[in-house]
């Protein structure tokens, strides 16, 4: 019995399905926002069932060139990693432990979706889709030292702790460095999802949507609901690490809504009041407003923990 309630978890409720179902709302609340803020009057509500089902049923073209076995793999290492992470994130409240290391298993797996855009990009065969790979793998260099570093700052508040129950168990928001990695990780996720300033990967106006110019179909819907469930799953692990984790009874149900409705309305708000960078902006941004930013707030935590400053 208690292996197919399991079962009916990860499946279900609140596993794979209901995180996918999320998901493509998530994109439908960004894809309407982003509407409204150009005055059009955007999608109906299920137009992102509607164009996952159109994908699913066309008819997948693939390259001539490049490698066809890497190119058919790619969107399914993304799906698998990211399809993973969030049922680990949305399984937590409902088991008592978790195992020692879930938080560097969680954050390896949070990059594999970019990889397998770069090796997506790399084995079309394409040019523009090289150049967007090539842009993807720059940004990840770029990204993931600041976001480490923010990361990294949790840990050391915890007791060196690496395990997700005891990372959710406090919200470090009412402290300074807890807010200013609270920050930085949210320009990561940016990045992370490929949105506007960020999306030089895809640059749909200069590459023609670089990595993902070669897919169609069900190899591209594959894309599609692997960016949705990211749109679900990054805000849910910010809340996790720094906003108190997540729970699925009473009014603290409600709490975890709205604080991932603040969360995706950031990042929708970033997405349409930026212009997108070039990679070597971005490169500087993170590298250095980013680094530096990230690495004085764990000074910070540092200051507080050694002399027992609580708003540090």
């Amino acid at each position: 019995m208690d292996i197919l309630l399991t079962g009916v978890y990860v499946v279900f409720f609140p596993g794979f399905f209901t995180v996918v179902i999320i998901g493509l709302l998530s994109s439908w609340v960004d894809r309407k926002v982003t509407a409204r803020v150009q005055y059009r009057k955007g999608p109906p509500l299920l137009q992102p069932f509607y164009d996952v089902v159109k994908l699913l049923g066309k008819e997948t073209i693939l390259p001539k060139q490049g490698s066809r076995f890497m190119f058919i793999l790619a969107p399914l290492i993304g799906f698998v990693s990211i399809s993973i992470v969030a049922v680990i994130l949305m399984l937590r409240p409902l088991v008592a432990t978790s195992f020692v290391g879930d938080l560097i298993v969680v954050v390896y797996l949070l990059t594999l979706p970019s990889l397998a855009l770069i090796i997506g990009g790399a084995a079309s065969g394409n040019p523009l889709a090289a150049q967007g790979a090539s842009r993807e793998i720059k940004l990840i260099l770029a990204y993931e030292l600041p976001f480490l570093i923010a990361i990294a700052l949790i840990v050391y508040k915890a007791g060196f702790k690496i395990d997700l129950q005891t990372l959710s168990a406090t919200s470090e928001l009412g402290t300074v460095s807890g807010i200013i990695s609270f920050i930085i990780v949210l320009l990561c996720v940016q990045a992370k999802l490929g949105f506007v300033p960020f999306d030089i990967a895809e640059a749909e106006t200069e590459i023609m949507s670089g990595p993902y110019i070669e897919y169609s179909g069900p190899l591209l819907s594959v894309f599609k609901i692997t960016q949705s469930l990211m749109l679900f799953t990054l805000p849910v692990f910010m809340i996790t690490v720094f906003w108190g984790g997540i729970q699925f009874h009473g009014w603290e149900l409600l709490w975890f809504v709205i604080k991932y409705v603040v969360i995706l309305v950031l990042i929708i708000v970033i997405k349409n009041t930026n212009p997108r960078v070039r990679i070597d902006q971005a490169l500087k941004f993170f590298w250095g407003f980013c680094t530096v930013l990230a690495i004085i707030a764990f000074v910070l935590a540092v200051i507080g923990n050694t002399y027992g400053i609580a708003w540090l």
